[in-house]
């Protein structure tokens, strides 16, 4: 029999993996599909999922099984940093000063891979971290599970979560083949190592297999598969998504103006507010050369208290809060908890869907949007110059570098561009739909149409 065992992280994998068509793409490839959720098992309640789904213990590292990831991630960092200004910046975060135990191994661990950080110093590292599990007392209920449901494959939906090492250490004991989805686009041209070793990669593109074969070495052509990614699929699937009439009812915006969609990235994209509150006087100041709908998606990675202050600034402003719910506290890594509904994705296509411009500050909804062949608008003002936020260090890393040189979206730079570019948009000077389609070909490969069903045929070829 061929078992397929599916590892949902988080929120995102079970938006990707479980609210798609892959569930039942797969059952109708394997003899049996069994979920193994770092999710709580109760995450699945609503959806009648109709193959067995197994809650994960939490795993949370202990000094010993940190240490050595540590040294894997920032060996991996030093060996391709040199030319890489977004590997930099996140090996300049490692700078520690902290007179704590980990502050002080930090450093230490930065000097000593200053000299050994070759790939197969990396893979000594990996080993020796996965050893650090033998003994684990949640490694070994891993290893029965797995036993237990007698797995031929096990798929993970994210190749980064630290808590996931110990069950990838499991299947390698076992000599169960492991898979994996490389989660989104900025994971290998600008962050850290994976969690462990895999036997199968999937990927979103041709870019991305160049990426992932360059920044792993070890890796061969063979053990990678372009299939696109589920993440953009439920655009086309006919169960999400609605009418503009009733997105205007919904969020009650004037059927009669444009629709503007400004979305938020997280806390870290300290400058959000910033911008939005610009775009607010814009439109309360009568600057815009018409009328508009303004709607607001914050990041559904956290509350949106920090744009309570421009709630109350500005009533009209209409806003859309991810319905994403906090399924369990005290995680290592708390965000991945959250999950979406079926009914947050149907907001997000049917806001992609009927409106007339994106702005957003570099994020991935700018692929979205160019899904939707939608103008998009990314504002950047911060620079080591002018105190702000430095978001303009942002447009030097890999991935969005291909996002500027495709000239998809319109980046703006200070408050007199966005001005114009907002009026010019407004006043139906788009011309970059061939830019748009283009970036979506680079950076997705594949149509969005059949994205589980390939996914699933991989799979079943790898078993």
């Amino acid at each position: 029999m061929k078992c397929l065992g599916v590892v949902i992280t988080d929120g995102v994998g079970f938006r990707n993996f479980i609210l798609t068509d892959f569930l039942a793409e797969a059952q109708k490839k394997f003899d049996r599909v069994v979920i193994f959720s770092c999710l709580p098992k109760s995450t699945y309640e609503e959806l009648s999922v109709s193959c067995e789904v197994v809650e994960l213990e939490v795993f949370t590292e202990q000094f010993k099984h940190w240490f050595f990831r540590k040294a894997k991630e920032t060996a991996h960092l030093q060996l391709h940093r040199e030319s890489n200004f977004g590997i930099q910046d996140n090996f300049a975060l490692n700078n520690a000063t902290a007179l704590t135990t980990r502050g002080i191994a930090t450093r230490l661990i930065i000097n000593f891979t200053r000299f050994f950080h070759s790939e197969k110093w990396i893979l000594r590292f990996n080993t020796w971290q996965q050893h650090s599990f033998a003994r684990h007392t949640i490694t070994q209920s891993y290893c029965k599970l797995l036993q237990e449901y007698g797995i031929t494959q096990l798929f993970f939906t994210h190749q980064r979560p630290p808590y996931v090492a110990p069950l990838i250490y499991a299947a390698e004991r076992l000599a169960i083949k492991t898979s994996t989805f490389i989660f989104s686009w900025d994971n290998l041209a600008s962050k850290g190592r994976m969690a462990g070793n895999f036997d199968f990669f999937l990927v979103w593109s041709s870019l991305m297999q160049k990426e992932l074969l360059h920044f792993y070495s070890s890796v061969k052509s063979h053990q990678v598969a372009v299939v696109g990614t589920p993440q953009f699929e439920p655009y086309v699937l006919d169960r999400y998504g609605y009418s503009k009439e009733v997105l205007c009812q919904k969020f009650n915006l004037n059927p009669e103006y444009p629709i503007i969609l400004f979305t938020c990235n997280d806390s870290t994209s300290k400058n959000d507010p910033l911008y939005l509150e610009q775009l607010a006087r814009f439109i309360q100041n009568n600057e815009l050369v018409k009328s508009v709908n303004l709607i607001v998606r914050t990041s559904p990675a956290e509350e949106p208290l920090r744009f309570k202050k421009l709630s109350e600034m500005f009533p009209f402003i209409r806003w859309n809060y991810p319905s994403w719910e906090n399924k369990r506290s005290n995680h290592q890594e708390q965000w991945s908890q959250r999950v979406p509904s079926a009914t947050d994705l149907s907001d997000l296509k049917a806001l992609l869907m009927h409106s007339d411009l994106n702005i957003n500050v570099l994020s991935t909804i700018t692929l979205d949007a160019c899904l939707f062949d939608k103008p998009v608008i990314n504002p950047v003002f911060g620079n080591p110059q002018n105190g702000m936020f430095d978001d303009q260090k942002f447009l030097n890393y890999e991935h969005l570098k291909h996002m500027v040189n495709s000239h998809c979206s319109h980046i703006v730079k200070d408050k007199e561009a966005f001005l114009k570019t907002l009026n010019e948009m407004l006043s139906g000077s788009d011309r970059q739909n061939e830019q748009r389609k283009a970036f979506v070909d680079l950076e997705i490969g594949l149509p969005l149409h059949g994205t589980s069903a390939r996914i699933a045929e991989t799979l079943y070829q790898w078993s």
